[in-house]
């Protein structure tokens, strides 16, 4: 790829201008100013000392007092890895150079620009310098700062679990109903901005969904509304879900226990270990979660004909029960080489088994002359299995000059999944009579899924600004195996129909190269420019006939654009850009009829287009004193040849009796375009010692313009209000209760997603809708409560009780139409499910963690978005 030699380039050129500054005299170079860098190390684990006091002096003639006197010529605190750099430093004489951090012994040595051969060095590494440890002053730090629940980053804001109870025992589902911004429906779709976002783990793309995720096992959510060109370009409207998950590198050992039981009887339980000694850091965790589900619903749907005595009425109760568990096993270790070179390896075992049961009763009237109805009853059951198994390894080293680093990690992960279901369906006469035999339908199925992603980062310091370079790939090779017979009466056997079973494979790959440019102009004024080149394609092949299918997708550019002005600490405005992308994927794509449901046949649109997004945004945080904060956004997003799901009357329809007929279809179009923008309101009130409450309000209109497309349609434009709360009280006695509700208005279904098919090996990762062409979900609101009670001095044992939806109210409910239907639906699922959970924390600490009195908030990255 031509972008390769232009990175290579650009690496080069960024070394020639990081030289060190000088001004030419007669024929040579004469360093009018230099520059000393080096790193502070912790002398017993040889880790970077955070915010140490580096201050360079020279003794200089004072004319006033007619001696010499010390000078401070340059100074500042050391990063979070312990790199200091002193610029700007005159080029002659001696110094001295002094390093004091809280916690240790005082290092005093004289420097110079002089190298040992006797040449100027005016651009000169100090190297690593060690610290040893006050035993004497550690005994009077003490610790008083601790995450807050919501912090800022430069493009994201970061959600700490560990200060959310509602979730505790549960799964990333639950955490997410909690991150204010996101809404999530009772079927654990998530949406961002009215918008299906994607879902990193770890930094990387996974073929595990979020329902296998514990939340035991997560440190933190990241929520990155606009992302930057370092960011897939892949997801269209939507943002990215980042979710981090648990891993200590303290010194010394330490871990969790935990236990719980529901009110459905079902339990949770696992625990986690971190050890650190040396230059190795090994992690562990391990979570098993039973669960049962319970849902029930009702669907009405009007099929509309030319002829209008052929229209049909439905009416579908359903009830349904899916019973099962998961694992989730995590273990991996640092490998601390030396100072400059570190090693991750890592893996992730996800699997489980789940069994569903689901009674509809299904009544059809066409409404002909004479009313002719038709009562139908289908009990279904299901079974499936699943297990991945997910490797990675990453490789970091740091670079003598401070923040000048490089890493490259290789992540794979296979998932396989297998199971079956019976769908048995009995029609009824008019009488109440059973009409012939029941109709036995059986699916067989299996899949399995490997994904690649290699990636490596660079990051370069430059004397004005830093540059930051990757390269990307992204592998994902899918097979899907599913079988769909019919029991023959007479034979007395299952009969496979080829024509409607689900057999294919597909290989898709994305191939990414970016590079951002950031700098300040003054004291408060930053900017970042990024463009990232990105191409992909997909090849599939439907395994029953060898009919073969594929697209390339030209590479494109994505640019964006960050800007920040800072007034003061916590008070910045910031604009950003970027240009996104999202491809149908090969389900969206694949021309097969899955009828699988006979309700809900779908078939894939050859002819689908990517979809392009331009979005702006704007945020603006300030403090206001006494704790109080907000932080104000306004966002504007463009979207052309939108993907959407669009159901229709078609004919020629194969049914699973091998018949072929006219049947309502979901399928998928592209839309003119679509455009939404609204106002998010995020605040920060401790309206006493006691109690904080954590306010998120989102204001926003969505339209899509579907005008040609169906008479029916024309442009779905629609004004919207999402809002959530999380309130919470310190009791005495170690006593704390966590409310959390939140309320959807009216609003168009959410676009982008995923739009996979109902098979065994999991949907297509690059992207898709699952879209709103054609109605709106009716207002929901529901509201989460937990009480914790922590025991003993040190709160190592706590105890959690929590319920949601307290007052049954999360009712999802959607209206949808075009010129061949019209349906109204509502479902409810999980409500009133009480949950006990105890957990007790354990561990042996290095006495070097206790170095600060005011402790860092962690690696999370980001500011406290309330200080």
């Amino acid at each position: 790829m031509r972008l390769f030699p232009l990175l290579f380039l650009l690496f080069i050129s960024t070394s020639i201008y990081a030289q060190p500054p000088g001004r030419m005299r007669g024929g040579g170079m004469e360093a009018a100013n230099g520059r000393f860098y080096g790193r502070i190390l912790d002398a017993s684990t040889n880790k970077g000392v955070e915010a140490a006091s580096v201050q360079l002096s020279q003794m200089r003639y004072d004319s006033v007092q007619k001696k010499q006197v010390s000078v401070s010529v340059a100074g500042q605190l050391t990063t979070n890895r312990g790199g200091f750099t002193l610029e700007n430093v005159p080029a002659r004489g001696k110094f001295l150079l002094e390093v004091t951090a809280i916690g240790y012994q005082p290092y005093q040595a004289e420097v110079s620009f002089m190298s040992n051969n006797g040449q100027p060095n005016f651009d000169k590494d100090l190297g690593n310098i060690k610290l040893e440890l006050d035993v004497q002053q550690l005994g009077e730090v003490t610790v008083v700062a601790s995450k807050p629940m919501i912090q800022m980053g430069v493009d994201r804001r970061i959600f700490n679990v560990d200060k959310n109870i509602t979730t505790t025992g549960q799964t990333a589902t639950e955490i997410m109903r909690n991150v204010p911004g996101i809404n999530v429906d009772i079927d654990g779709n998530i949406s961002l901005r009215n918008a299906s976002p994607t879902i990193f783990v770890d930094g990387r793309p996974t073929t595990i969904t979020i329902d296998q995720i514990p939340a035991d096992a997560i440190e933190s959510i990241e929520i990155i509304t606009n992302p930057s060109a370092k960011f897939d370009a892949s997801g269209g409207m939507a943002g990215i879900l980042n979710i981090i998950l648990k891993k200590n590198r303290k010194t010394g050992y330490n871990g969790n226990l935990r236990a719980g039981i529901d009110s459905r009887g079902r339990v949770n339980g696992g625990g986690d270990i971190n050890i650190k000694q040396g230059k190795i850091n090994f992690f562990a965790s391990l979570n098993y979660n039973q669960r049962r589900s319970i849902s029930n619903g009702y669907t009405y749907r009007e099929n509309l004909y030319t002829d209008k005595l052929q229209n049909t009425i439905l009416n579908q109760y359903s009830n349904s029960t899916n019973d099962g568990y998961f694992l989730f096993g995590r273990v991996g270790f640092d490998y601390f080489i030396d100072n400059r070179n570190s090693l991750t390896v890592s893996m992730s075992m996800p699997n489980g088994r789940f069994n569903s049961d689901q009674s509809d009763d299904i009544q059809v009237d066409t409404m002909s002359a004479t009313i002719r109805s038709q009562h139908a009853e289908r009990i279904t059951t299901n079974s499936r299995k699943f297990r991945n198994f997910g490797p990675a390894i990453g490789y970091k080293y740091i670079f003598p000059q401070p923040g000048h680093e490089f890493t490259a990690d290789v992540n794979y992960n296979r998932s396989s999944n297998s199971g079956g279901g019976l769908y048995t369906t009995k029609y009824f006469n008019q009488d109440g009579s059973l009409q012939g035999d029941p109709a036995l339908q059986r699916l067989d199925g299996s899949g399995n899924n490997t994904f690649w992603t290699v990636q490596t980062d660079y990051v370069r310091p430059l004397r004005s600004g830093k540059l930051e370079a990757g390269l990307r790939s992204a592998i994902r090779d899918n097979k899907n195996i599913t079988d769909n017979s019919f029991y023959d009466y007479g034979s007395g056997e299952y009969i496979v129909l080829p024509s409607v079973s689900a057999n294919y494979k597909f290989n898709d790959q994305v191939h990414a190269a970016y590079t951002t440019y950031s700098n300040k102009i003054g004291e408060s004024f930053s900017y970042q420019l990024g463009l990232r080149l990105e191409s992909s394609r997909y090849m599939g092949t439907l395994l029953s006939t060898g009919e073969t299918f594929s697209n390339t997708f030209p590479a494109e550019l994505f640019p964006s654009v960050f800007v920040t002005k800072s007034f003061s600490p916590g008070n910045d405005l910031q604009f950003n850009y970027s240009r996104r992308i999202n491809r149908p994927n090969f389900f969206q794509l694949i021309p097969f009829y899955d009828v699988s449901d006979v309700l809900n046949i779908s078939v894939g649109n050859p002819n689908l287009r990517p979809e392009f997004t331009n979005s702006f945004e704007m945020n603006y945080s300030v403090p206001l004193g006494g704790g109080h904060s907000i932080l104000t956004s306004v966002y504007y997003k463009h979207t052309n040849n939108l993907i959407t799901r669009y159901q229709s009357l078609k004919e020629n329809v194969p049914l699973p009796d091998g018949a072929l007929d006219s049947a309502m279809v979901i399928s998928y179009i592209n839309a003119n375009s679509s455009r939404s923008y609204g106002l998010e309101l995020t605040s920060k009130n401790p309206l006493a010692k006691w109690v904080e409450i954590t306010t998120n309000l989102n204001f926003y209109n969505a339209r899509i313009d579907n005008s040609g497309l169906d008479a029916a349609l024309g442009v779905n434009d629609r004004w919207a209000f999402f809002g959530k709360m999380n309130a919470n009280f310190k009791l005495p006695a170690n006593f704390s209760i966590q409310l959390s509700g939140d309320y959807q208005s009216r609003t168009l279904v959410p676009q982008g997603g995923g739009g996979g098919r109902r098979g065994m090996g999991g949907g297509g990762f690059m992207g898709g809708a699952s879209g709103a062409a054609q109605g709106y979900i009716n207002p929901n609101y529901g509201v989460d409560i937990a009480v914790r009670k922590e025991f003993f001095k040190d709160k190592r044992l706590a105890a959690t009780l929590s319920v949601n939806d307290i007052f049954r109210t999360r009712l999802y409910s959607a209206h949808s139409e075009n010129s061949f239907f019209i349906q109204d639906m509502w479902r409810r699922r999980d409500w009133q499910v009480f949950r006990l959970n105890l957990s007790y924390r354990f561990g042996k600490f290095d006495v070097s963690l206790f170095k600060r009195k005011n402790t860092r908030m962690g690696d999370g990255g980001g500011d406290d978005m309330m200080n």
